[in-house]
């Protein structure tokens, strides 16, 4: 070729290269925007921030400090506000419905499960009696753990918590039970194990049960019932926790209308009633109950099917039945209920009010006395708060000896200055949240927020002055009154304010954003069947004609194949066998296959290859679905629960760990082959080779885990941290090698499909060591499964037509893409992986480093996740080109009809992730107030969208390197 022409021989292939990663990194962009404004809609998050509140804080607020009293009861300290008890009983029915504790005259229709708990109607029905049933109103989601959560930070939790606690199941944010351990009081803990995780180091004393298991009705409530009792007759706590299950068990099983949920609502009537005879036995003057206040409470509501995590009113709904055994003086204030009163089936009159969940953490603290947590955004409930300190005889102002205040006056006062401490700290949170988050608050909200609190403060000034003048003089202070009601009523309307804002923030769906998302991701749809189309008239120019078009059955098979993928999502079971499904359909498409083989007598060994290795992959994929299990608690502890191979059997035990290094040493041998047959010269040589290597050095690491040699100190650091170190330089460096190559090598005029193969020999080499160190021993199985597959993908895909014949339209790619697809959903499972953060992997972050490096750690992470899924089958794609032959097309059209369809196989390879990811998006948001909303879709949903990502991000990668 002249110098000219070479000149323009290059100038038009870096044209062609420019356009291809323009459309490319387009549809990347599309993607990426879709993603990200149904995300701003869907998936609100909060930032958790590392403050904790401490006693001593209490002197930069502007309200009374309580006085210090040396005969306070266990010797506790005073801190933020004097405490009202001494101790406080918690026992939590999980799921208790609003309708399972009030009397059933509060509603329209008498239901079978109702009035089943009379010993509450009894004990809130009393003359005189400190005793109340509350409507408690959660926020959504309604799963256990978070409600668990948003009960004890005070806080509004929502499925992504950006923070320290990420990937942790542990609270790390200042909370409530924290509060507690760090002031004094000491905590016990029954039930549930929820609570271990949450608060793995907060407990004095913990009888964990196990919550995984739903059809078990009895477990934990009879563990809780064999410790409970005990306790109560004990001093060395000041509270108490017991957590039952067995209501929200037989909900999720049996329903709410069944035999079996009425006879846990007796149990547990029986189980209270004596409880409160424990309690009141007791309760008098010195006694060890004096001042107890009880608490038998819901974290959530249920559906009558049984189901919770949604918003629903009857999710949303729970009870909470509250106790005071103090014997005050007289009742409460009737200024501070909020009350809604009925007879009962008893013609007992029986008033009940309403709490939020919000309330509980300030509220709980400031009957304790201790420290608001520092994200605590609730408000200290009037009602509960009354309930427990009486008619206030522990007076944090003291009044001099003479003044006649009424208790109404009495019990403002303090609860004003209660108030005072809360409403304090909720504006503190949130000036600290708005500087030092990137998700903070808009300025106009933070100008409302600081109008608010700035009205409220000068109200405070006048009411301070207004307390202090009424101790100074000899009369009854008439005037008071009215001034704390407006104080009172001006902290309610800014901590309401905040509570909303944070809703309006944190909680609820913005279904205009999700839907502008959702359209977005639809365009980019249209974007790829358009380009493809236009690709398929680019080709034609350079076909022959072959007479009239006609889809094979293949290709229908394909569709249809993508689609029931697709469309299975929209279901929660599917979603939770989504690799057994893939599995099926890739067998489905084997059995295909081989049946065209048989018939034509052709390609029977890949046939038969193909469907055996399917079943291998979904034995991958069931031993990954057990690994969820093994992240319960209770299996942790109770490791006789697992399954586990026998160790007299120790054939299975040499199988386990030759199978790796014999997969090791076979993909080095096809690595090696493929340098001895094909043209692979220069850099492409070295990388295979340097690939060859570091598969000896990852045999070296597992050689170096047996007992062959002594564990020194140098052999330790050798396998742990040399040798992946080693493995990741080289890995780096072929990269680099890899795109010299592409950026100084000479253009080649013939041999593109041979020089492509040894092009994607060399990429997928590159990345397959790092991949397989992360993976661990599981690793080389899983890439020699997926060897054996691509290559009967590949040599299949010409029995349609011939050995040597050129596909004469996109359809015809259709079914391989598909099983290509399909192939790599597979891989995903059986590596261990699932949609969900448990899912994944985190030692595979910490490979060859013990310290933590946020971008280090991430893409670690990040490749051991989506290596053998995503990266590995978007760059292995040409492969499907590069085997199809054009004999018939002249030598200067063969160049550029090769390049048009591999454009067309990534189009369609991406159109399938971009399919998935429609249906995923449309599955959340019809299932957004499912009971496993926050549970399965939304990571689903986060799954995908980053598997989409990835997969433009390398297909435009590919495009760089390939087309050339």
């Amino acid at each position: 070729m002249s110098k000219s022409g070479e000149v323009q021989w290059k100038s038009e292939n870096l044209g062609k290269r420019r356009w291809v990663f323009i459309v490319f990194l387009g549809i990347l962009t599309l993607h990426g925007l879709a993603i990200l404004v149904f995300t701003r809609g869907f998936l609100l998050t909060r930032t958790e921030l590392s403050q904790f509140s401490h006693c001593s804080d209490i002197q930069q607020s502007p309200c009374f400090s309580p006085p210090q009293d040396d005969q306070m009861v266990n010797h506790s300290r005073v801190c933020w506000t004097k405490p009202a008890v001494d101790r406080i009983v918690i026992i939590i029915l999980d799921a208790l419905r609003y309708d399972f504790v009030a009397p059933s005259t509060f509603f329209e229709e008498k239901k079978p499960w109702m009035d089943r708990l009379q010993v509450l109607h009894k004990l809130a029905s009393q003359p005189g009696s400190f005793a109340k049933i509350f409507k408690a109103i959660a926020d959504p989601p309604t799963t256990s753990l978070q409600r668990l959560k948003g009960l004890t930070t005070g806080g509004l939790p929502t499925f992504i918590d950006v923070g320290n606690s990420f990937g942790a199941p542990a609270i790390v944010e200042d909370n409530l039970i924290y509060q507690m351990a760090k002031n004094g009081k000491r905590v016990v803990m029954m039930g549930d194990d929820t609570w271990v995780q949450l608060f793995p180091q907060h407990f004095n004393i913990s009888h964990p049960f196990p919550s995984f298991n739903v059809k078990d009705l009895d477990t934990v409530d009879n563990g809780c019932i064999e410790h409970l009792f005990p306790y109560l007759y004990k001093e060395d706590w000041d509270v108490l926790i017991a957590h039952f299950l067995g209501v929200d068990h037989a909900g999720h099983i049996f329903g709410v209308d069944s035999p079996e949920m009425i006879e846990k609502l007796d149990q547990y009537n029986g189980l209270l009633e004596k409880v409160v005879d424990v309690l009141e036995s007791q309760s008098g003057p010195g006694g060890l109950h004096e001042n107890t206040l009880l608490l038998v409470m819901g974290d959530h509501g249920q559906t009558i099917n049984g189901d919770h995590g949604g918003g629903a009113p009857e999710e949303v709904e729970t009870s909470l039945f509250a106790m005071s055994l103090q014997k005050h003086p007289s009742s409460l204030p009737s200024e501070t209920d909020s009350l809604s009163c009925r007879l009962d089936m008893e013609k007992r009159k029986i008033c009940t009010s309403s709490i939020e969940q919000l309330d509980f953490a300030a509220t709980v603290s400031a009957l304790l006395g201790i420290p608001y947590p520092f994200g605590c955004i609730g408000r200290v409930n009037p009602e509960l708060y009354a309930l427990a300190a009486g008619s206030w005889n522990l007076d944090i102002f003291n009044p001099e000896s003479g003044i006649n205040l009424s208790t109404l006056e009495r019990w403002m006062q303090n609860y004003v200055n209660v108030l005072c401490v809360n409403t304090w700290q909720v504006k503190r949170y949130i000036d600290v949240y708005s500087a030092s988050s990137v998700i903070g608050f808009s300025d106009k909200d933070m100008s409302h927020v600081s109008n608010l609190y700035a009205e409220a403060h000068d109200i405070w000034l006048y009411t301070k002055e207004a307390v202090l003048k009424c101790k100074s003089e000899s009369e009854s202070c008439s005037t008071l009154l009215p001034q704390l009601k407006k104080q009172v009523e001006a902290y309610s309307n800014f901590l309401s304010s905040i509570a909303a804002l944070a809703r309006s923030k944190w909680t609820e769906f913005n279904l205009k954003m999700m839907g502008a998302g959702l359209c977005i991701l639809v365009l980019s749809l249209f974007v790829h069947i358009f380009t493809i189309k236009k690709l398929d008239k680019l080709c034609s120019c350079y076909l022959p004609r072959s007479g009239n078009f006609v889809v094979s059955f293949e290709a229908i098979f394909a569709y249809a194949a993508v689609l029931i993928r697709a469309f299975s999502f929209l279901s929660n079971s599917f979603i939770l066998e989504e690799g057994k499904t893939a599995s099926f359909l890739l067998a489905t498409a084997g059995m295909l296959q081989l049946r065209h083989a048989i018939v034509k007598k052709k390609m029977l060994l890949e046939g038969l290859l193909f469907v055996l290795v399917v079943p291998l992959l979904r034995f991958g994929i069931e031993l990954g679905q057990s690994k969820q299990a093994v992240n319960s608690l209770f299996l942790k502890s109770f490791a006789s629960w697992t399954v586990s191979i026998d160790n007299g059997t120790n054939l299975w035990i040499y199988v386990a760990d030759i199978l790796p290094f014999l997969a090791l040493v076979f993909l080095a041998y096809i690595l090696y082959k493929s340098i001895r047959h094909c043209c692979c010269r220069g850099i492409f040589k070295y990388v295979v080779v340097g690939t060859i290597f570091t598969s000896s050095l990852i045999a070296m690491s597992w050689a170096l885990d047996g007992n062959i040699f002594s564990p020194s100190a140098v052999i330790v650091d050798i396998k742990a941290y040399w040798i992946p170190r080693i493995i990741y330089v080289i890995g780096l460096l072929q990269l680099l090698l890899l795109a010299i190559s592409q950026l100084c090598g000479k253009e080649k005029t013939s041999g593109w499909e041979e020089d492509t193969i040894v092009k994607a020999t060399a990429m997928l080499s590159a990345w397959s060591s790092t991949i397989i160190i992360l993976s661990g021993k599981q690793g080389p199985l899983v890439a020699l499964a997926a060897v054996i597959q691509g290559w009967c993908i590949i040599r299949l895909m010409t029995l349609e037509r011939g050995k040597n014949d050129c596909y004469e339209s996109s359809t015809s790619y259709s079914s391989p893409v598909a099983k290509w697809s399909l192939l790599a959903v597979c891989l995903f499972f059986c590596t261990g992986h699932w949609c969900a953060f448990d899912g994944l992997r985190y030692a595979a972050a910490f490979v060859g480093f013990d310290e933590f490096s946020l971008v280090r750690q991430a893409a670690l992470l990040t490749i051991d996740t989506f290596g053998f899924s995503h990266i590995l089958p978007v760059m292995g794609l040409p492969l499907i080109v590069a085997a199809c032959r054009r004999p018939e097309v002249q030598a200067e059209k063969r160049k550029q009809l090769f390049f048009l369809q591999l454009c067309q196989v990534y189009l369609m390879y991406g159109l399938i992730m971009a399919i998935s990811m429609t249906l995923t998006i449309i599955c959340v948001t019809i299932q957004r107030r499912h009971l496993m909303v926050w549970g399965l879709f939304a990571p689903k949903f986060v799954f995908d969208a980053v598997g989409l990502l990835l997969t433009d991000f390398f297909i435009c990668f590919a495009s760089l390197y390939y087309f050339k």
